[in-house]
């Protein structure tokens, strides 16, 4: 089975990449983890501009009306240039939350707030670094208040709109929160990858709105996740080339003992590897854009192959990346820690390698006995 991207998705894929070429280099990268921005604000404004935070949403709500697969091609270079901007938790998450589950209400309030850029999400799950059951959540909702404590949220600093995963009467149900609102506060948490800053958020009777159904949350949740990995697994794809790059350019130009360091075979077959690994992922990561915008019912098997294939091909191309650069590729003044920062980062979201083997040996365990 064959699956490719249209021209006309090729030339999105373009447009975004040359923009965050020109506008987003490591520069700004270091300028947010180095300062006190939660996000690049400008660089935000270009891709909201480029309509880029709206390929996904209904032109009756300000996007462009396109869909998944445009979503994925965006992706793809926002991890290329490593930008450090809110892409997955606003515009792979929350937003997407609010398309699939938000009333017309909610869709009319949010979405043309979200497109523009005026409006940044984020999904609130965690509640501390042990991962918990739905049924087990220690924030609450009731009487359309929210109270407890979620940490660590990814751009949670950043947000003005967090989606939230809470306990009920009727079961975990998932709501939505202005966080510019009474009942909110919030501080930042330490992390490995301070251009994408999170923050521990708490809620004292905050007011919520329900978002879908009331004891869904959890469906709701595995939803989003199994939508989100795949996009994910593009921007990882477009992240690890971007270290490979580097690694080759660097061996390149880099000689020892009179010959280029890319000429040694062992800096030959790290940097295959990496490449391998790359189209590995990026194998899977098609079939899962192909499932995704068909709505196919191999998405849950798709997206968990999409989602390890990407975290591995990220991390090691990163990693080699390091080791390709020698000493200098340990050191802060150099790039390649960049994007192993950002591969460590986008590893852990959504649930980690672990979390989604496993949902890879049921989706084809469900498979085999069907």
């Amino acid at each position: 089975m064959e699956f490719d991207f249209s021209d006309d998705q090729k030339l999105l894929k373009d447009q975004v990449q040359r923009f965050l070429h020109d506008k987003s280099p490591l520069t700004v990268v270091r300028r947010v983890m180095e300062g006190s921005e939660t996000y690049a604000a400008d660089v935000w404004r270009g891709l909201a501009d480029l309509g880029a935070l709206g390929v996904a949403v209904p032109e009756a709500f300000g996007g462009m009306g396109l869909g998944a697969l445009e979503l994925c091609v965006v992706a793809e270079e926002v991890g290329r240039s490593c930008a450090p901007v809110p892409f997955q938790s606003s515009v792979c998450l929350a937003t997407d939350a609010v398309v699939q589950f938000g009333s017309d209400a909610q869709k009319a309030k949010w979405l043309p707030l979200l497109v523009a850029g005026k409006a940044i999400g984020t999904l609130a799950v965690a509640e501390g670094a042990r991962r918990k059951p739905a049924s087990q959540l220690a924030t609450t909702f009731a009487n359309d208040k929210l109270t407890g404590l979620k940490t660590p949220v990814l751009d949670g600093e950043a947000a003005t709109l967090a989606i939230v995963l809470a306990g009920g009467p009727a079961g975990p149900t998932m709501v939505l929160v202005d966080l510019t609102a009474n009942g909110v506060s919030r501080k930042r948490v330490e992390t490995i990858d301070p251009a994408r800053k999170q923050a521990e958020i708490v809620f004292e009777g905050a007011a919520a709105d329900v978002l879908g159904e009331r004891g869904a949350g959890a469906r709701q949740l595995d939803t989003l996740h199994q939508r989100a990995a795949v996009v994910a697994a593009f921007e990882q794809i477009g992240g690890a080339e971007a270290a490979l790059y580097m690694a080759r350019d660097f061996a390149l130009e880099r000689y020892a003992f009179g010959r280029q360091i890319g000429s040694y075979q062992a800096i030959k077959h790290k940097l295959a590897d990496a490449y391998i690994k790359i189209e590995l992922a990026r194998s899977n990561a098609y079939y899962g854009a192909m499932m995704l915008a068909s709505g196919g019912a191999d998405l849950p098997l798709a997206a968990a192959a999409s989602r390890v294939a990407g975290i591995e091909a990220y991390e090691y191309a990163s990693k080699e990346n390091i080791q390709t650069h020698g000493g200098i590729g340990f050191t802060y003044a150099a790039d390649p820690h960049l994007h192993y920062r950002r591969s460590r980062l986008l590893a852990l979201t959504l649930g980690g390698s672990t979390v989604w083997k496993n949902r890879l040996v049921t989706a084809l365990e469900k498979r085999n006995a069907a």
